[in-house]
C-alpha cells in the first residue's frame, strides 16, 4: 500500500498542506501520514515539564484531526508520527521507513532575510528526501481541482526523470501536463537536447495516454518563466527535478529549483534525478 507523508507543525500553511495531502491520498488510494517533529533536547524537556504535557496536547490535536478527516479516506487510513530532532532529518527518516510515495510540506514563504531562513528549510526537506515532494506556500488555494501541471524542459539529460511522476499524478487526476520547453541558450545544439527531451515526453505521455500540450519559449531566468507560464495557464503544480549534486553531504538545491520552491505562488513536485523512477501504486 502506498503512503504519502504530511509535515505539519499546526500552523495554518501545514494545514493547508495537510489538505493537499489528504486530496491526493484520496485519489491515489493511500494511507496518509501526518508527522511532528519536536525541536526540543532531552534538556529543554526536562527543564519545561512544569509547563505540562506537551506532547500529549499534539496527540490530542492529531487525534481530532484523524476523527474529523478519516471519513473523506475510505479504504485507507490517517495515522500520525512524534519525532523528535531537526525537522528535514525526521521528515527524511519517516519517508524511508515508511517507503513513502510522496511528501506534501508547507512553506511559510517571506521576503529579505527571513527568506532565507524559512525557504532553507522547505529546501532541506526537498533535499534530504528521496521521494518526490511536494511543497505549497501560504495562501494557496488547495480546493482547486488538480487539473494543470507544468512540466518545463531544459538541456539537462535529468529533465526527462519528470515524466515518470508527474505523468501518474496527472494520469490520476485526469489533468493535462503542460510541456514548456526552456531556450536558455542560442547555441543550436543545446537547443536541439530541448527539443529532443520534449519529444521523448510527449511521446511517452501518448503511450500512456496522458493529455498534454506543448510550448517552447526563450528565457532569461528559468525559475521566473516557468512560474510566470504557470500563472498565465491557470497551473495547479509545477514540475521540477532538484539539480541536487550527488553528493550525501551536500543539502541544497540548485539556483533554479531553490527559486521555484521558495517564490513560487502555485505548489511546486520536485523531483530528484536518479537512474530509474519506479512509482508504487499497491
Amino acid at each position: 500500500m502506498s503512503k504519502i507523508i504530511s509535515s505539519i507543525d499546526f500552523s495554518d500553511c501545514s494545514i493547508n498542506a495537510f489538505l493537499h495531502a489528504l486530496s491526493i491520498a484520496t485519489i491515489c488510494k493511500s494511507d496518509l501520514i501526518l508527522v511532528w517533529v519536536s525541536k526540543q533536547t532531552g534538556q529543554q524537556e526536562k527543564s519545561e515539564s512544569h509547563k505540562g504535557d506537551p506532547e500529549g496536547s499534539i496527540k490530542s490535536r492529531f487525534e481530532k484531526m484523524i476523527a474529523e478527516y478519516q471519513p473523506q479516506l475510505p479504504g485507507n487510513t490517517i495515522s500520525y508520527k512524534i519525532r523528535k530532532g531537526k525537522v528535514y532529518k525526521e521528515i527524511a527518516a519517516e519517508e524511508k521507513a515508511s517507503k513513502a510515495l510522496l511528501v506534501v510540506a508547507g512553506t511559510h514563504g517571506a521576503s529579505g532575510f527571513d527568506e532565507f531562513w524559512i525557504g532553507s528549510n522547505a529546501n532541506r526537506i526537498v533535499s534530504a528526501c528521496k521521494c518526490p515532494v511536494i511543497t505549497i506556500r501560504r495562501g494557496i488555494d488547495i480546493k482547486r481541482p488538480l487539473n494543470r501541471i507544468v512540466l518545463p524542459v531544459d538541456s539537462t539529460s535529468d529533465t526527462r526523470q519528470k515524466a515518470t511522476f508527474t505523468g501518474f499524478l496527472a494520469k490520476m487526476h485526469d489533468a493535462e501536463v503542460h510541456i514548456l520547453s526552456l531556450y536558455s541558450s542560442k547555441v543550436k545544439p543545446i537547443r536541439q537536447d530541448v527539443d529532443l527531451y520534449a519529444s521523448q515526453i510527449a511521446r511517452y505521455f501518448e503511450k500512456e495516454e496522458i493529455k498534454y500540450s506543448q510550448k517552447s519559449m526563450e528565457v532569461t531566468n528559468l525559475a521566473d518563466a516557468m512560474i510566470d507560464y504557470a500563472r498565465e495557464v491557470d497551473a495547479n503544480l509545477i514540475s521540477i527535478m532538484t539539480e541536487q549534486e550527488t553528493t550525501t553531504s551536500n543539502l541544497w538545491m540548485g539556483p533554479y529549483a531553490q527559486q521555484v520552491v521558495n517564490h513560487s505562488p502555485i505548489p511546486v513536485l520536485s523531483i530528484h534525478p536518479r537512474e530509474l523512477m519506479t512509482i508504487a501504486t499497491n
